[in-house]
């Protein structure tokens, strides 16, 4: 019977530390599952990178089961990212395979061939993104004169709000050498708290600590497992002041919910009522909860994240001197005004309905754009993402990244999605690992 209950605590601990395998940026942003038809596009050049006016050529190869299908209708568009495309037709495969022109472009951006085929009923897709000089782009958007007044205020007034710390042991996701805890903190105003996941080895001594901040969505959080065992404080949290230990069916039905459903452009209206300004401090209280622990070293703190939780990583590392490193995957809310511009703007691509475009929102996006939280960057950082990333545009994310002038490494798997390969991931703890333990 022992056995019997340790072989299942094994069990639930190596689940846990898979799930945060994949999680370890922010959220499960896996692999896309093989499909019975593989629709490949790829373009002429091995990085995919062009300069402004040079010819690009989309290769597609389309095979089922790996057998090249013959004579099958392919139908492709080729466009700027999140623009009307430029070429729009079809034609029949031979052996497989076609070439497509897809012309050029005249300046810095991305150019992106999207193909889809019909078998048996079903569409399968594929895509390639060729990027014409993405290290030339630069932000759309611009700070505003009280940009760093108007956050140092902000931090000044949630600093006075009393932390009122809880932990609670979760004795069932804790180990050998790790104790797991949920916490919650105040923030914002009284009542109102934040949620997360501490893991902190068992061994006496002082530890290096990464905040892992969230992607977009509602959900339940695992607690970064294997970075602890490797010998950090790990917190994990999620933004929306709710537990993130309770059952998935309730997530479910909280994703349901108008609050929730809508909360990426709530209260954009004004600076001071859009939704993220509770979620930004949110970030900044959490690291105050890391240095009031009694097994953090006291310096050595890096922030994490992927997608929103990339856009969270740069805005708190901007906003707060105390973070010494961070790691962004695919950030988002990254020039957000872009689609003013004719080009492709950040996740949530609040502004792609021109109805959405008032004067009033597009003024408190300036106050939120990554893109401006950028320029405040002053320590090392490690970023990573794919030119096929559908959701964060790899011109906004660009956008960002180049106006950062602080000690920067970039790592590109040109064809991934917005999801991350394993080889990032180990990228990401292999360099927080130098960077703070080594």
């Amino acid at each position: 019977m022992v056995f019997k209950i340790k072989l299942h605590r094994l069990l639930y601990v190596g689940a846990l530390i898979l799930m945060v395998f994949q999680c370890s940026i922010s959220s499960a942003y896996a692999q896309p599952k093989p499909e019975l038809v593989t629709v490949n596009v790829s373009a002429d050049h091995k990085d995919w990178v062009y300069k402004p006016g040079e010819q690009v050529k989309f290769l597609v190869n389309v095979s089922h089961k790996d057998t090249p299908l013959e004579d099958i209708k392919i139908n492709y568009e080729v466009g700027p990212e999140k623009m009307h495309p430029v070429i729009k037709d079809s034609t029949a495969l031979i052996n497989g395979k076609y070439e497509i022109s897809g012309g050029t472009m005249d300046k810095s951006g991305f150019l992106r061939c999207v193909v889809t085929v019909k078998f048996q009923g079903k569409t399968y897709r594929g895509l390639a993104t060729a990027a014409f000089s993405p290290e030339l782009l630069q932000p759309t958007t611009n700070v505003p004169v009280d940009f760093k007044e108007f956050w140092d205020r902000a931090k000044a007034e949630n600093a006075k709000i009393p932390m009122d710390p809880k932990l609670r042991l979760l004795p069932e996701r804790s180990n050998d050498s790790i104790n797991v805890y949920e916490i919650s903190v105040q923030n914002f105003e009284a009542g109102s708290r934040i949620y997360g996941i501490l893991c902190v080895p068992k061994k006496a001594g002082k530890y290096p600590a990464i905040l892992t901040v969230p992607g977009a969505g509602v959900g339940p959080k695992a607690g970064d497992l294997g970075m602890a065992a490797k010998g950090f404080v790990t917190l994990q949290i999620g933004i929306h002041g709710i537990p993130v230990t309770m059952a998935d069916s309730v997530y479910k039905r909280l994703a349901t919910e108008e609050k929730y459903k809508r909360y990426r452009v709530s209260g954009i209206e004004h600076r001071d009522k859009f939704y993220f300004k509770r979620v930004f401090l949110g970030c900044v209280r959490a690291i105050d909860f890391i240095y009031s622990l009694p097994e953090f070293d006291g310096q050595n703190l890096a922030v994490a994240g992927g997608s929103q939780g990339g856009a969270l990583t740069i805005v708190t590392t901007a906003l707060d001197n105390r973070v010494r490193y961070l790691v962004a995957f695919a950030p988002a809310m990254c020039d957000l005004t872009g689609y003013l511009h004719d080009r492709a703007g950040g996740w949530p691509h609040t502004f792609n309905a021109k109805t959405y475009q008032t004067k009033n929102r597009i003024e408190t996006s300036k106050y939120y754009d990554v893109a401006n939280f950028a320029r405040f960057i002053k320590v090392p950082g490690f970023y990573s993402w794919g030119f096929n990333d559908e959701t964060c545009p790899p011109t906004s994310m660009y956008s960002a990244y180049n106006v950062i002038t602080a000690p920067k490494e970039l790592f590109i798997a040109k064809d991934a999605g917005h999801w991350y390969y394993p080889l990032q991931n180990r990228k990401k703890s292999a360099w927080l690992i130098k960077k703070m333990i080594n």
